[in-house]
């Protein structure tokens, strides 16, 4: 399974109403990523460069979880989202015993 971890931040507006009328965003997130495919793992608020960070599971397409950023994004509340995939070290080695085999036909740029 493909993990996802999404960093963003609040808008200013966001933050101004999130002051005015408290809310826990979790079940939101949620919803917005089981749509796209993905199970919620965690999500917390975070200080400093990033106002929060979403972590996700699943085996969602590229675009479903794109897509899912969007519906974010264009509800004006977040910007500047940064996404991740991760695999596990297991998953990795697998990927790098690929990357072996594939290597022996591939020429790079400028290499003739």
């Amino acid at each position: 399974m493909t993990i996802f971890i999404t960093q963003g931040r609040y808008t200013q507006q966001a933050i101004k109403g999130l002051v005015a009328t408290p809310e826990d965003r979790m079940e939101q997130v949620r919803g917005l990523m089981k749509a796209a495919g993905v199970k919620l793992l965690s999500y917390y608020v975070t200080f400093g460069e990033y106002d929060f960070m979403v972590i996700g599971e699943g085996d969602a397409s590229m675009t479903d979880f794109a897509a899912a950023l969007m519906v974010a994004s264009a509800g004006g509340g977040v910007t500047d989202l940064k996404s991740t995939v991760a695999i596990t070290s297991a998953e990795a080695k697998t990927a790098f015993t690929k990357a072996g085999s594939m290597a022996a036909g591939f020429k790079a740029a400028g290499q003739g």
